[in-house]
């Protein structure tokens, strides 16, 4: 659909950009985009964060005659871009808003400006365009077009899918059908691509598509462990006076995670929707003017947050979709500069977000989690997460000569490649042999031999090709499948909640196999991420000292004649290595030792560290040492005293509104810390005489104190919250 307009020349919008904006040169494809606005025709432009989006709607409506419609999702988005484009202008009512936060005379002023011609630009929420009487006015004006900027809303395949957007081409046929559509997003795969156009009625729309590779970003992923807060503080302060933001995905973690940085000297303030309007805006104005260097927020935070030099972007929680962390990353070196993108991961946090999404309709949970199961794949994988990361955007990128290829942990820190020729046979045989019906976990379970009610339900249990894979874990199944979906030989289809399909250079390839290397994925979902027994840390291990000081514990448990673990856990002598503790305040600031263990067992550690840094010249990481907030003290004290009144655990539990195995978690860092749990009266209830010397017993012996051995070694007699709560017992009778 094109309207008649007044042709532009190019020296005609250079001459515009210089005027309204200052620049002398067009960013990417701003240029090609303006032009095509202004020429009538419906426009799609997908540009990724920090692209100029805005202008491309912008320029355009200042310069042509009558008021273009911007549909915008966020208040705080459309007040920011108002402000901004007064900001350029002598006249107020240049740029207006129009939604329900006005008042009636603010209306009137914004109708008048509109009606005499000022106004080039109505912010607008589609809610607000269902309003008869605002639908009536604005038939009765000149309007130049209409801008539906995060196009992605349209697309319930988008990360931000919102209804009300789907009415919008029927509500711009009210205002003009011949009224030209320009759609706007920064993150969309083929998929929601498609969608948009399709839900506009904009088939014939010029399409523009930026490259979504940021070459100044870093992209890393870190195992998320118990000590997780150690390691944000680490890094933020190897980063000293840089400005970042840190996502989590829940309000309470926010101000728990801001708190926990405000002791530890980090200026840094919350942000979530749960605070007012003015602590936000008072908030999100401290790190903008550089008052405070980190801002901690749920994803409320940072849409049209035009901040260009935030240097890191942290996600506490792996977010539920791969355009959510691409717009998030998004927000770093926005001016070209550095920009470090570190996200923790532990596969119990995709299971926490699998429960959110079970509370849904059916459409909405299959759709939720086809999109969560993509972040599995790139928090996993072990090839190129920027290569990965495209590819989902639908967008080839030279994993070697591209530009930034090296700007990425995995390609930093490659891991050995393996040929895996033989098993892509077997992989695209299975697609094949049944029927291409499958997702990839069916698929897996159909080469290592496993039967579920899919499985046998298309009797692929009965095809040639089942367990012809069983000498390969399903880790590797999983991660060859994202290798070859990344190679182009197999196709994900997500119409369909990702059925694999075989293309036809996987068909060629069928036909005549070549070689095929592929790396191991990581195996964060195997890593111990419980408080306990967390041994993946990201600082640097001394390990020479390590083995020294778990000869010392070996020394120090026959000399006491209890097992090593009862004095201090490998945690605990990990972080011992990493932190030189030369004193006992020191000590009480490891992992897992509280003042009680430091003083019944520290002594000989700490001298023996204090010989070890003088004879070695050791610089000690004096910054190494957190502070804790004190927030988690007063569920610890509440804990304390009401298992001294033998109150059930049940009733502890509920009444902080935490589950059994939160309890017991919280009830194994009092333990561990040294501070002593008679925890008979609930165990003689669990565990008869013979159960609990039987357990006893084990753990006299036993090497760990690891509860998946005990587990095995039991073979399902015991519950594991039987075994954790028998284990508290033994710790706190035989260590503390």
């Amino acid at each position: 659909m094109t309207k008649e307009t007044t042709p532009l020349n190019k020296t005609d919008l250079h001459k515009s950009l210089k005027k309204y904006f200052g620049f002398s040169e067009f960013k990417g494809l701003q240029e090609n985009v303006i032009s095509s606005i202004v020429q009538g025709h419906n426009t799609f432009a997908i540009m990724p964060t920090g692209g100029g989006k805005s202008l491309c709607y912008q320029l355009p409506a200042l310069i042509q005659e009558g008021t273009a419609i911007v549909v915008s999702p966020l208040i705080a988005l459309m007040k920011n871009q108002v402000d901004a484009i007064r900001g350029i202008s002598s006249q107020r009512g240049i740029a207006h808003v129009l939604n329900s936060s006005l008042t009636k005379s603010e209306i009137r002023e914004v109708k008048q400006d509109i009606s005499d011609g000022i106004t080039k630009l109505l912010y607008v929420a589609p809610e607000s365009l269902t309003k008869e009487d605002y639908v009536e006015f604005l038939k009765s004006v000149k309007l130049s077009f209409t801008a539906i900027d995060e196009a992605h809303c349209i697309s319930e395949w988008g990360h931000d899918f919102r209804p009300e957007y789907r009415n919008l081409r029927s509500i711009v046929d009210r205002l003009d059908p011949d009224m030209p559509i320009i759609a706007l997003t920064a993150t969309a795969t083929p998929k929601v691509q498609e969608d948009i156009l399709k839900n506009l009625g904009i088939p014939d729309a010029n399409t523009f598509k930026a490259s979504f590779n940021r070459p100044n970003l870093f992209y890393e992923v870190r195992p998320k462990t118990a000590d997780v807060d150690t390691d944000i503080i680490r890094f933020v302060k190897k980063n000293a006076g840089k400005s970042g933001i840190i996502y989590c995905l829940s309000r309470k973690r926010v101000e728990q995670l801001a708190q926990i940085l405000q002791v530890n000297g980090i200026s840094a303030v919350p942000y979530h929707a749960g605070f007012d309007a003015k602590t936000r805006s008072k908030y999100q104005d401290m790190f903008l003017m550089e008052d405070v260097d980190v801002v901690v927020a749920t994803i409320a935070f940072g849409m049209g947050i035009d901040k260009p030099d935030v240097r890191f972007v942290i996600h506490n929680d792996i977010p539920k979709s791969i355009e959510s962390y691409y717009q998030e990353t998004g927000r770093a070196g926005r001016d070209g500069g550095e920009g470090h993108c570190l996200a923790f991961y532990a596969y119990k946090d995709i299971e926490k977000l699998e429960k959110f999404i079970a509370n849904k309709p059916v459409a909405e949970q299959e759709i939720g989690n086809a999109l969560l199961q993509e972040v599995v794949a790139y928090a996993e994988t072990s090839m190129s997460r920027r290569k990965f990361m495209l590819h989902y955007f639908g967008e080839e990128f030279d994993g070697i000569n591209g530009d930034g290829a090296d700007m990425d942990d995995n390609v930093r820190n490659p891991k050995e490649k393996q040929e895996a020729k033989d098993e892509v046979v077997k992989l695209i045989r299975a697609v094949k042999e049944t029927s291409e019906k499958f997702k990839s976990k069916e698929i897996v379970k159909t080469l290592t031999g496993k039967v579920n009610a899919l499985v046998s339900s298309h009797k692929a249990d009965e095809k040639p090709v089942f367990g012809i894979g069983a000498d390969k874990d399903k880790n590797y199944w999983m991660a060859l499948i994202r290798q070859v979906l990344v190679a182009g030989l197999l196709r994900k289809e997500i119409e369909q909640y990702g059925i694999l399909r075989v293309t036809e250079k996987g068909k060629a390839f069928l036909e005549n196999p070549g070689s095929f290397m592929m790396t191991r994925d990581h195996t964060y979902s195997e890593e111990k991420v419980d408080d306990i027994s967390s041994s993946a840390k990201s600082g640097v291990t001394d390990e020479k000292l390590l083995n020294q000081l778990k000869d010392l514990r070996r020394a120090q448990a026959k000399k006491l004649g209890v097992p090593p673990f009862v004095i201090f856990q490998d945690p605990s002598l990990e972080d011992m290595a990493m932190k030189y503790p030369i004193d006992k305040d020191e000590l009480t600031n490891i992992h897992g030792v509280g003042e009680g263990k430091a003083r019944k067992y520290g002594k000989p550690f700490i001298t023996f560290i204090a010989d070890y840094v003088e004879e070695n010249d050791i610089i000690r990481p004096d910054d190494l040492v957190v502070k804790s907030t004190g927030a988690n003290s007063a569920l610890k004290l509440y804990i304390i005293q009401n298992v001294d009144r033998k109150l059930p655990l049940t009733d502890i539990a509920s009444s902080k509104g935490i589950n059994m195995p939160e309890l017991i978690q919280e009830m194994e860092q009092i333990v561990y810390s040294g501070t002593k749990l008679n925890l008979d009266y609930w165990v003689n209830e669990e565990l008869d005489e013979d159960q609990q010397e039987e357990i006893h017993e084990y753990f006299l012996e036993a090497e760990t104190d690891d509860i998946d051995e005990a587990m095995e070694e039991f073979d399902g007699d015991y519950e594991d919250d039987e075994l954790r709560l028998y284990r508290l017992k033994f710790i706190s009778e035989v260590a503390n």
